[in-house]
């Protein structure tokens, strides 16, 4: 059991992908009161330096409009005020360069999106066991 609110970023453009989030952070148990959204990674970086507290974790898309989740990445990891968040690159990209760039400009997670959702929800909630309830996370 969660004894505290995770407060969750996350970066997604599509908004059939933000509604599948969504039902399965429901079907995890996890309040959607605590999650917040962003469509690009401009509205992301905003959102954060605009916030009285900072999330726990940001789930991030790589290909959005705008700023994408690579450029976020990068502006995230250089703001010594944001730096210290745990990212989780969450994108339909499954390739190499892509996985070994988000590594290499501090993602601490690459996931790539499942097609199916009974996948989704699953994926979901192995995030939430590992994040949630095992790792220790900086208030």
């Amino acid at each position: 059991m969660i004894s505290r609110s995770i407060q969750i970023m996350i970066a997604e453009d599509d908004l059939d992908d933000r509604l599948l989030i969504e039902d399965a952070f429901k079907e995890n148990g996890i309040s959607l009161l605590t999650t917040s959204f962003a469509g690009d990674g401009d509205e992301l970086l905003t959102l954060l330096k605009d916030r009285v507290e900072l999330p726990d974790i940001i789930m991030l898309d790589l290909n959005m409009p705008k700023k994408d989740g690579r450029e976020a990445l990068k502006e995230i990891r250089a703001n010594n005020l944001l730096k210290h968040i745990p990212i989780i690159i969450f994108t339909t990209s499954n390739a190499e360069e892509d996985i070994r760039l988000a590594y290499q400009e501090g993602g601490n997670t690459y996931i790539t999106k499942p097609s199916l959702f009974s996948e989704l929800v699953d994926t979901v909630g192995i995030i939430k066991r590992y994040w949630f309830e095992k790792a220790a996370l900086v208030h």
